[in-house]
């Protein structure tokens, strides 16, 4: 699958049917608009010299036509974090991709008050100063067959990159990753018949395209099956999303648990009616969020998992095929096992091992070549992610492999004693934790809490079900647990605040 190519066929297919309704903007794109939008912006980015392009637009009609322009132009788009740092992370990626032009939203840049960095171009000015010559041109364009348009276009291999995207960089510096035609196709051909998705499907976008989650299902996804794409720029207005829903109707909404958790709490009973597929990523769904939507709504919130890495799905619950608390079964095209983390060796049924994938949906590897080759071998791709599978072949994640620690020589799960630890904390309360070193066990474990708790009560109930070496035994105050774009805690940052205090 050549993804361009597949947006101008659809685009040929369903001209006069929206490919996006942009709630940020109020303004409905039609295929046949979207196209030549497209079309457009792809002459003004081929002028450029670079090989890469930043992109720093919210997810909005203007974000999805500049991702598809700068690959219809023969370049690479690299998708720069807002969330996190917008001024930081867009000289982070220029260092580490070699490029000096990025894309952006002059309304972003001034609610996130960053400045118009150097090589920066403002969509708005663009588009703006688009000619009547220009109109007409792409036009007349895009009135052709799709094929003539596309063989117009710079040659394309499905081992081309299509996207450069970074992990979180809540454990360490975010690596950039390539992932490519094949990669992100066989995804979404696998997405697709995983949930017998069509045309007809309407999804709600709101996931930022600089998340690969939200770049191939909220960006691709629709663009290459035909359907409709209802945008919303900022998943955190937890009260405007769910209002948005009930009055669009879409069928399908991926999103992450602790955006859902705001949608649960701010929506009133009806909303989600129009949902047929309702799946969150990126983190483990908490059992009162999965009873809520039940309760309140009647809508089963699946479970899905991933990596930026694999494109990124890996394994999904389904409405047919749903195994609450596990990640669900993997795509039917990718393979997995699991390995000693030690040894390497693959590890017996029903025992838990390092999760390792191997599939058209594994990248071309980071911009790294040593970070690429200890990641993959033998085209197996090392998640770093502990798990087990079961005898039906649903997989349940255990946590992060770099969030086991050895303490007095076992191997103690931090992802563990916070889902006990999670049980007992009055409500409202966020925690982590985290370890440090200790000169007698070689580490011990301090829970970064959000509010003052009564911490013997804690220890003495939390003992009940933990060893003492799994244990807490020292609480740190945070103001608040600082997350990622995704809003998955940045543990990164968290351990360096928690050492801070205690020094």
């Amino acid at each position: 699958m050549i993804l361009h190519h597949e947006f101008i066929r659809t685009a040929k297919k369903f001209p006069d049917k929206n490919a996006v309704i942009d709630k940020a903007t109020g303004r409905d794109v039609p295929y046949a608009r979207a196209l030549i939008g497209a079309l457009i912006l792809k002459k003004r980015i081929a002028r450029f010299d670079d090989k890469y392009i930043g992109i720093l637009i919210p997810t909005s009609a203007g974000s999805i036509l500049s991702v598809s322009a700068t690959i219809m132009a023969g370049k690479i788009p690299v998708m720069i974090n807002y969330s996190t740092g917008a001024e930081n992370n867009c000289n982070y990626a220029k260092q580490k991709c070699g490029f000096s032009t990025i894309i952006a939203s002059k309304a972003l840049l001034e609610k996130i008050k960053c400045p118009v960095l150097p090589g920066m171009i403002l969509i708005e000015d663009v588009m703006a100063s688009v000619s009547t010559f220009e109109k007409i041109g792409a036009a007349l364009t895009a009135r052709k067959p799709a094929e003539k348009i596309i063989r117009k276009l710079p040659a394309a291999d499905p081992d081309d990159s299509v996207v450069i995207l970074f992990t979180s960089g809540s454990e360490k510096e975010p690596k950039a990753v390539q992932l490519t035609h094949k990669n992100i196709g066989a995804n979404l051909e696998a997405i697709i018949k995983t949930f017998k998705l069509t045309h007809e499907d309407i999804l709600f976008s709101m996931l930022p395209l600089f998340h690969v989650f939200g770049y191939t299902v909220d960006n691709w996804l629709p663009l290459t099956t035909g359907m409709t794409n209802i945008t919303y720029a900022n998943p955190l207005e937890y009260k405007k999303i769910p209002e948005l829903v009930r009055t669009e109707k879409p069928t399908m909404i991926a999103g992450t648990p602790i955006f859902f958790g705001g949608y649960l709490r701010e929506s009133k009973k009806g909303d989600f009616a129009s949902l047929r597929i309702t799946i969150a990523g990126a983190d483990k769904i908490p059992d009162w969020l999965r009873k809520g939507f039940m309760e309140q709504h009647g809508v089963e919130l699946l479970e899905g998992y991933g990596t930026t890495e694999t494109s990124p799905v890996i394994s999904a619950n389904t409405n047919e095929e749903n195994r609450p608390g596990s990640i669900g079964k993997p795509l039917y095209n990718l393979t997995v096992k699991l390995v000693d983390p030690e040894t390497g060796k693959e590890v017996a049924p029903g025992q838990e091992g390092k999760l390792l994938v191997k599939g058209d949906s594994v990248m071309k590897g980071y911009l790294s070549e040593e970070l690429t080759a200890a990641a993959i071998k033998d085209g197996w791709y090392d998640t770093g992610d502990i798990a087990m599978i079961d005898e039906d072949g649903y997989i349940w994640h255990k946590g992060r492999y770099k969030r086991f620690v050895k303490i007095g020589g076992e191997m103690v799960s931090l992802v563990a004693t916070e889902l006990i630890m999670e049980e007992l904390l009055p409500d409202g309360v966020s925690l982590c934790v985290v370890d440090v070193p200790d000169q007698i066990k070689g580490a011990k474990l301090v829970a970064a809490l959000t509010a003052e708790i009564d911490e013997e009560d804690i220890i003495r109930r939390m003992s009940e079900k933990l060893p003492s070496i799994a244990i807490p035994n020292k609480f740190v105050i945070l103001d608040d647990l600082p997350k990622m774009g995704s809003g998955k805690v940045d543990f990164r940052t968290v351990a360096k605040m928690v050492q801070d205090k205690l020094k």
